[in-house]
């Protein structure tokens, strides 16, 4: 693994165009403005380098010198210590954890439901739909208390929130008038420069 992360001189991100946690690597990266190689993966057709870096075979992985990471949370995490500015954690331990925790819900709670969103079967996908519509809706309150999630700063939050907000319309989930705050949240994430630059070309035609 270390002779195939050696042969790197510039820090790589193998990435998917459409997935979410690539999505919110890409974004902290583009926050942070730190040069990297964005190397496409296909699904379908993945490189070999790939599995040589990652037992699981799976995106995003992050390859930086002899460091190789493939789960996201550590690959946001990393990327915030590796380059401080701007930060993006709080630096107080109890705001940390919150943060950390957070991170976790948004796991559990919305980017668990992405197979069923993009499943096939209706049945399954719409039940999705509605569970994640009804979170968002729920959450309208926690989106309108601060100009970013549970924060006056960007965070990596923000990075984690903002690829299901743009995948909503691929996901036909239109929310209902209660949950505007959620939608201005997004409008104000989606308009900063970082988010722009952070998108895919597929990610881009999904808006389109």
């Amino acid at each position: 693994m270390a002779l195939v992360a050696n042969r790197r001189s510039v820090m790589s991100l193998f990435s998917s165009g459409t997935c979410p946690h690539s999505h919110a690597v890409r974004m902290v990266l583009a926050e942070k403005g730190i040069t990297v190689e964005i190397v496409d993966v296909d699904n379908s057709h993945k490189p070999e380098d790939l599995l040589d870096l990652n037992p699981y075979n799976t995106v995003p992985t992050l390859v930086d010198r002899e460091l190789v990471l493939y789960d996201p949370h550590t690959m946001m995490e990393y990327l915030d210590e590796r380059f401080p500015h701007p930060p993006l954690m709080p630096v107080d331990p109890v705001s940390r954890a919150r943060t950390r925790l957070a991170l976790f819900r948004i796991a559990q709670d919305w980017y668990e439901l992405v197979p069923a969103l993009e499943s096939k079967g209706e049945k399954t996908s719409a039940k999705a739909r509605k569970t994640l519509s009804d979170s968002l809706t729920s959450s309208a309150e926690v989106f309108a208390a601060k100009p970013f999630f549970l924060s006056d700063e960007f965070s990596l939050v923000d990075a984690k929130v903002a690829p299901i907000l743009w995948r909503l319309m691929k996901y036909r989930i239109e929310l209902p008038r209660q949950a505007r705050p959620v939608q201005e949240y997004a409008d104000r994430i989606f308009e900063r420069e970082s988010f722009q630059a952070s998108l895919s070309e597929a990610e881009r035609e999904m808006r389109e």
